[in-house]
């Protein structure tokens, strides 16, 4: 039998992955692991889906997605990014989840042996797409003495005549930290400064808690050929449609033909009824981004309490629905190896730091998204930490 690429062969295992299908197979486990809202979708989504099939309307799309589902895209993201008109729906790609919109915009800025900068902690597929298409990813530190927040310095310092492309992610999964107005505005002029392509992952845009979201794309140009940013959205998390795959991806403009191409070599467009449940969250009533934003929030109070009551050390989260806690006091410096014994032990899961890069070390993941007595539960059987 011939052997599989080596790119494909060393990508490594999905440590979020890991631990959840293992809590998944322990009966009665509390699982805390993976970013699943646990809300019922809205009536007007399920059936905006279901009337696409009724009508039989499952032929192909354009590979760039409807008209009406772009269109929607762009005003919000002019909405929520603070843009100007300018930015079209001519610029938005409707694509099959997050997850594919960053594989998408990594395919079209990436060439074998060139060099990404990516957030340690971060996002594990950043590592792990990238590989996938023969680049080197390059870890920019986040150290917990800096509130795991970038410094320029850091990061110019990686920067050799191989880098092409800057991995942004705010709020942060795993860390629920936001980055401020005065370093996002600082990012993009590094960018600027060395000709880097950034691609903004903004996943959990819509959660923000007393600061605001600041896109890149805010700084970015209007201009061919001096834009640089693509931005990666997602409603997976803004209205839980995790299965249904659904997002878009923001590009610099003059791009347009290229984009078609490369689409048609990935997927060549999202499937209709995903799309049509779409465009019914975001121009139908937005009563479920409310309510999921009052209840991340309430979760991350009500799971901070208990662990300073435990005397556990977190990352207070500004943003996303996750928080970043310190249990080194009994992971033993093998933290994927101790959330295995505490879901054993325990019967609660919880992702490991090391599941986001090497910084992640004596850190966990929680979830803070399913049920608060879940969440409270769950982070109640954590030893205390003494002294």
């Amino acid at each position: 039998m011939p052997e599989l690429a080596a790119h494909a062969r060393d990508v490594p295992v999905n440590q979020i992955r890991e631990i959840t299908e293992a809590a998944w197979h322990t009966p009665g486990a509390v699982v805390l692991s993976i970013g699943e809202p646990g809300f019922a979708l809205p009536r007007h989504i399920l059936e905006a889906g279901m009337a696409c099939l009724d009508r039989d309307e499952t032929n192909y799309t354009p590979n760039a997605g409807i008209p009406a589902l772009r269109e929607a895209f762009a005003a919000r993201f002019r909405e929520r990014a603070g843009l100007s008109t300018s930015l079209g729906a001519e610029r938005v790609y409707v694509v099959d989840g997050a997850q594919q919109g960053l594989h998408f915009a990594m395919s079209l800025l990436l060439s074998p042996g060139d060099e990404v900068l990516i957030p340690n902690p971060g996002y594990p597929t950043f590592a792990m797409t990238s590989r996938l298409l023969n680049a080197v990813p390059v870890d920019y530190p986040l150290y917990p003495e800096h509130d795991f927040q970038p410094r320029i310095r850091d990061i110019e310092a990686l920067i050799t005549d191989r880098t092409r492309v800057l991995i942004l992610n705010s709020p942060s999964n795993p860390l629920g930290a936001v980055l401020s107005e005065d370093v996002t505005r600082q990012l993009v002029d590094l960018a600027r400064k060395h000709d880097l392509w950034i691609i903004a992952d903004e996943c959990y845009e819509a959660f923000t808690y007393d600061v605001p979201h600041i896109s890149p794309a805010r700084f970015d140009s209007d201009v061919p050929g001096e834009a640089r940013v693509f931005t990666s959205l997602t409603l997976s998390k803004t209205y839980g449609l995790t299965g249904l795959r659904i997002g878009a991806l923001v590009c610099p403009p003059g791009l347009e033909q290229t984009m078609n191409n490369v689409m048609e070599a990935i997927v060549s467009c999202v499937a209709s009824p995903s799309q049509y449940a779409a465009l019914a969250a975001l121009t139908g009533p937005q009563d479920y981004v409310a309510h999921a934003q009052d209840h991340y929030r309430a979760n991350r109070d009500a799971a901070s309490a208990v662990l300073d009551a435990k005397g556990i050390p977190y990352l207070s989260a500004q943003g996303a629905f996750y928080l970043w806690a310190d249990v080194s006091h009994v992971s033993g410096g093998d933290v994927r190896s101790w959330t295995r014994r505490f879901l054993a032990d325990s019967g609660v899961a919880f992702a490991p730091g090391t599941a986001f890069g090497s910084i992640g070390e004596g850190w966990v993941r929680i979830a803070l998204c399913g049920t608060r007595n879940d969440l409270v539960e769950g982070i109640g059987r954590l030893p205390k930490r003494v002294g």
